[in-house]
């Protein structure tokens, strides 16, 4: 305990008990048992399962987080849905669903990640928190707070069991969602330019697009022939469409688009939905049809995706989760973001605790948090044009889960992202690879709009499995995330997924040529050199399985 600090009721209040403030409370008290920790949060728990929230899949970085910091994998295991992987279909205006080009694994590959339904786990979390010793007040309503800038402790006043109340802290941590609390009071929203709209919805029983072929060749390409347990992307022109199981028997739906493409007011109600889908996706539409599941809930959000000025401060405060900045659901980064920021804030406290000077390390945590939301942006922005692409989108799809894999979870499986010193011996590694990303990005889009332009040809069947699994360096880049590194090897393991980024570009290029001779790319082409000689084999015919 920092002997400096004045006298304060708890260490760390959270404002908000969702995904991210329970597991921010979770770590804090595994990091130091000693740590007090309160949590206020408006809803009574337990709250309901499957329609509560949405941020149901998981990828890496979020799943090794859950199961491995938090130590949580018993509860995943038991009470979630292991996940088969992402899965995408190019079905837009399809009923022949099992004659699409389908992209996804034959096989789980090793690094694993789970269905989340919200409602079990922060039912579990809640729970689990409290065993841990966490003040958690459910029905607690916020009502103020001041921040001290000088060293004092903070106030929070709220509202528990009919009686009005307040607490002092050492450290306040805002993650009370998109109410942003702390954002709100200190004006510190900030837009970005991704405009895209979702609605979401969720239905009684599993959907199994398993069931909608009788072709049992179709059937088997996927072992177990389970594709239902994978996060499934119906894709088409500026959406794509997910179909998320959850443990509690029930299946997440929704659909994704850009808002120039795809107006909120065509989608907006479940009505207007269940007719988009029946123009954009006729096969789902048609097993809801005759399903006819009981409809639990609706909703919709608008320009979904937004920044944040600032979200740590050498003050002792911070934001965590959507309190702070949100992406875009597409690959499911938000639990990625909230495990990065929790393990930011982790830190900090330790420092504070420790007696230590952590101002100067807020600024940098900050700092290297923001570079990660800009750089994962880019996977985005002006990006969903090119959904409906089944020429470029699956060359997209890998490109970004190596660009994902090789840099921000690497760091993260690796424990650090709170490493300075290996983070500056890896930085131009780093600086090489967000580089190669943007001009990759970019020459995906022109490719897109050449196709768009000649009429989107598609130059491999329709009725045919991309196989990621397939790709051995792909499926080796998943297994190795599980490496324990030492930091010679960590710094080298940087350098060597680069390298392995330089000649994945180098063959992008190649093949948007090879379809467009006349297309750009020089600035991919420049940043190169002589480094990223194609192999020939990053995309080998092994991905391709026919029907």
């Amino acid at each position: 305990m920092n002997p400096a600090a004045a006298p304060h009721d708890t260490d760390v209040v959270i404002l908000g008990g969702g995904l991210a403030g329970l597991t921010l409370a979770i770590q804090l008290k595994r990091q130091d048992p000693g740590t007090r920790v309160t949590v206020l949060e408006r809803r009574a728990h337990p709250v309901r399962e499957a329609a509560f929230k949405v941020g149901e899949s998981t990828v890496e970085i979020g799943a090794h987080y859950f199961a491995d910091v938090l130590g949580l994998r018993e509860h995943l295991d038991a009470e979630q849905i292991r996940k088969f992987g992402f899965r995408f279909f190019f079905s837009e205006g399809r009923e022949d669903f099992d004659r699409t080009l389908e992209l996804g694994v034959s096989e789980i590959l090793p690094t694993p990640s789970w269905q989340i339904d919200r409602g079990r786990f922060e039912n579990f979390l809640g729970d689990h928190a409290r065993g841990l010793g966490v003040d958690f007040l459910d029905a607690a309503t916020v009502r103020g707070f001041d921040i001290d800038e000088s060293d004092g402790p903070h106030t929070v006043r709220f509202e528990h069991g009919g009686d009005a109340r307040q607490l002092t802290a050492r450290w306040l941590v805002d993650a009370a969602g998109r109410a942003g609390l702390v954002k709100r009071k200190r004006d510190l929203a900030q837009p970005n330019d991704h405009d895209a709209n979702a609605v979401w919805w969720r239905v009684d029983g599993f959907i199994k697009p398993d069931d909608w072929s009788e072709d049992p060749a179709w059937r088997a390409r996927c072992m177990p022939p389970e594709r239902w347990r994978s996060t499934n992307h119906l894709c088409g022109p500026g959406y794509w469409f997910w179909l998320i199981p959850l443990a509690s028997g029930a299946h997440s739906l929704g659909i994704v688009c850009d808002a120039k493409m795809h107006p909120l007011d065509t989608m907006n109600t479940h009505d207007k939905a269940m007719d988009w889908l029946r123009v954009h996706q006729p096969r789902v539409a048609r097993a809801l049809d005759e399903a006819q599941p009981a409809l639990q809930d609706f909703l919709f959000l608008r320009h979904f995706s937004y920044g944040c000025k600032q979200v740590f401060s050498g003050d002792r405060w911070a934001l965590t989760g959507e309190a702070g900045l949100f992406l875009d659901p597409f690959y499911s980064p938000g639990s990625d973001f909230i495990a990065i920021s929790n393990t930011y804030i982790c830190d900090l406290v330790a420092k504070d605790r420790a007696g230590l000077s952590f101002a100067p390390f807020a600024q940098i945590y900050q700092q290297l948090y923001f570079a990660f939301y800009e750089n994962t942006l880019s996977l985005y922005q002006d990006q969903y044009p090119l959904f409906g692409d089944a020429q470029v989108m699956p060359v997209k799809v890998i490109w970004d889960y190596t660009f994902y894999w090789a840099l921000l979870a690497a760091v993260y499986f690796a424990g650090r992202q709170c490493d300075i010193a290996a983070m500056g011996r890896t930085r131009d590694a780093f600086k090489r690879g967000e580089v190669l990303n943007i001009h990759v990005q970019a020459l995906l889009r022109a490719w897109g709009q050449r196709n768009s332009q000649a009429g989107l040809p598609v130059d491999i069947a329709t009725d045919t499995m991309l196989d990621q699994g397939r790709i051995p360096w792909f499926a080796e880049m998943n297994r190795a995330l599980n490496d324990e590194l030492d930091d010679e090897a960590f710094v080298e393991r940087i350098h060597a997924n680069v390298a392995r980024m330089e000649a994945l570009a180098a063959e992008v290029l190649a093949r948007a040529r090879g379809a467009h001779p006349g297309i750009g790319g020089d600035a991919l082409e420049a940043v190169l050199g002589d480094t990223g000689a194609a192999s020939g084999e990053s995309l080998a015919p092994r991905w391709y399985q026919a029907a």
